[in-house]
């Protein structure tokens, strides 16, 4: 129940409280089910895609092995240095199929004796067998998984590898590991993964970098992370190199940026880091981040920047919306908002998710915030908002409650909001068919209705009674219907709330 009745005869401060009290509730559970959106994957890096495997680029998974076959290969891998390569090569080609990976783990010592090949002082067949590793951490079987246990220790050691090849392949390898199994998680914690990331991620080349960050993102988005992971990449070198790399995405290459971004974003969404990652200026930097692609994209092809423009919207939005004790945040540059508008003009086509992203972030920028709601009317943000309304649900709730943290701060935004010819995007809103949508239109007419009365004598002019009327049989909307209605009936300047020119304050 809204209890539209109590609050809608004058402006209490309890009444606009219980209002924004409910849709702070309902952006919380929104919010909630945007943090457990997973992206848990596995990769897969092979030497040469255009060889082995695949025929006129489509790929080629090879018969299953028998028994025999896979007994006859580990013999040959017990042979000499030649028989040795080629029997694991053969046995890499051959652990692309799941049955043959099922089988490979049955057998007694198969494992370890491709351990002990992996941990040989020849390079060459220490690669090989790395590769063979590799294909099995790709399975889908927890089984597999939990059959390379015995192998975590060195993937650990050898992230000092002699190669950027050899310890991307273990970086890989042991991301694809710990999402499969919470075995694995709970083995490689106390054999130091966090310490070791942390010391790896030092390293001056892109593409171990950008390796070390699959691992961690995929250790941040385990189920026991809050509790048993974050803690400990709060108390590592790590958090403060994470943002260093993502802020430098533009000029050192954007794979890493991309995976430390998102990194960044399920430690926010632990609940436990944000007065750690805003003592290390996450807030600025991060909103000096989007400035940046906002001028990227405006300048250039903006082909591959969505892949980090999401992230970091979300790591801004996230710390926004969170309640971080004893951290007030303070941003307050213009040009935030100007950026959001570029990004949302430049991807609305091809990229539609960024714009509920930008969306999110206008929200929680708006929300209790009055600098924010004025430069949305000074920079005359206006009108390119109200054209996302008939986007989507979605976008059109999102438009909508952004709307209304401007139609609440008073009388002199919803003065500007009622000036700039509000009403008919809201007429046209009022004949969807989707409650939600419609509710929250409600609820932005309400405001400016009891703020700025003009506004409702304006709506009834234009034909808003029947647009209203058309709702009053819908069971969630119909109360808040009867009390609009009353409040459009009622004189102009019957509200309680002054409408006096001279005592509406000056938009900042």
């Amino acid at each position: 129940m809204w209890g539209w009745r109590r609050c809608r005869a004058r402006a209490s401060g309890r009444g606009l409280e219980e209002l924004r009290a409910r849709r702070r509730e309902r952006e919380a559970v929104l919010r909630k089910a945007r943090r457990q959106e997973q992206l848990v994957s596995k990769r897969l890096l092979r030497e040469d895609p255009a060889a082995e495997g695949r025929q006129d680029g489509v790929e080629i998974v090879p018969d299953p092995l028998t028994e025999e076959e896979v007994l006859e290969l580990l013999r040959g891998m017990q042979r000499g240095s030649e028989d040795r390569k080629r029997s694991l090569s053969r046995l890499r080609w051959a652990l692309q199929n799941k049955e043959t990976q099922q089988q490979f783990v049955r057998l007694d010592g198969s494992v370890r004796m491709l351990i002990g090949l992996f941990t040989s002082s020849l390079a060459d067949m220490q690669m090989e067998a790395a590769r063979c590793l590799h294909e099995l951490s790709h399975s889908s079987d927890p089984a597999v998984a939990e059959a390379c246990l015995p192998v975590t220790s060195y993937l650990l050691t050898y992230l000092s590898g002699h190669s950027v090849e050899f310890t991307e392949l273990c970086l890989y390898t042991l991301g694809n590991l710990v999402v499969e199994s919470e075995a694995v998680r709970k083995q490689l914690l106390p054999q130091g993964i966090i310490p070791a990331l942390a010391s790896c991620i030092q390293s001056p080349h892109e593409a171990v970098l950008e390796g070390l960050g699959y691992v961690l993102s995929q250790l941040l988005q385990a189920k026991e992370a809050p509790t048993e992971i974050v803690p400990l990449v709060l108390d590592s070198s790590l958090p403060q190199h994470m943002l260093r790399l993502v802020c430098s995405g533009l000029k050192s290459g954007t794979g890493a940026a991309v995976e430390f971004a998102w990194c960044l974003h399920y430690i926010i969404c632990s609940h436990t880091a944000n007065a750690i990652l805003l003592s290390l200026g996450a807030m600025p930097a991060l909103a000096s981040l989007l400035l940046d692609l906002a001028s990227e994209i405006s300048q250039s092809t903006s082909e591959g920047l969505e892949l980090l423009v999401c992230p970091v919207l979300r790591c801004l939005s996230n710390l926004l919306a969170e309640e971080t004790v004893g951290c007030e945040v303070q941003i307050q540059d213009e040009r935030l908002l100007v950026a959001l508008f570029i990004i949302l003009q430049c991807f609305f086509q091809e990229h539609p998710f960024i714009v509920q992203e930008c969306l999110w972030l206008l929200n929680n920028l708006t929300a209790d915030e009055p600098f924010f709601c004025s430069a949305v009317l000074t920079l005359d943000l206006l009108p390119a908002l109200l054209q996302l309304l008939p986007c989507s649900q979605t976008v059109s709730v999102l438009v909508l409650t952004v709307l209304c943290n401007i139609a609440e701060k008073g009388p002199a935004y919803c003065q500007e909001l009622h000036r700039q010819a509000m009403i008919p995007p809201l007429l046209g809103t009022l004949t969807l068919t989707d409650s939600e949508v419609v509710g929250q239109c409600l609820e932005l007419l309400h405001l400016l209705f009891l703020h700025w009365p003009e506004a409702a004598v304006d709506f009834v002019s234009q034909g808003g009674q029947r647009a209203l009327e058309q709702h009053r049989s819908t069971p969630e909307l119909q109360e808040r219907v009867r009390a609009l209605l009353d409040m459009a009936s009622q004189p102009a300047g019957a509200s309680a709330v002054s409408t006096t020119h001279a005592a509406l304050p000056a938009l900042s």
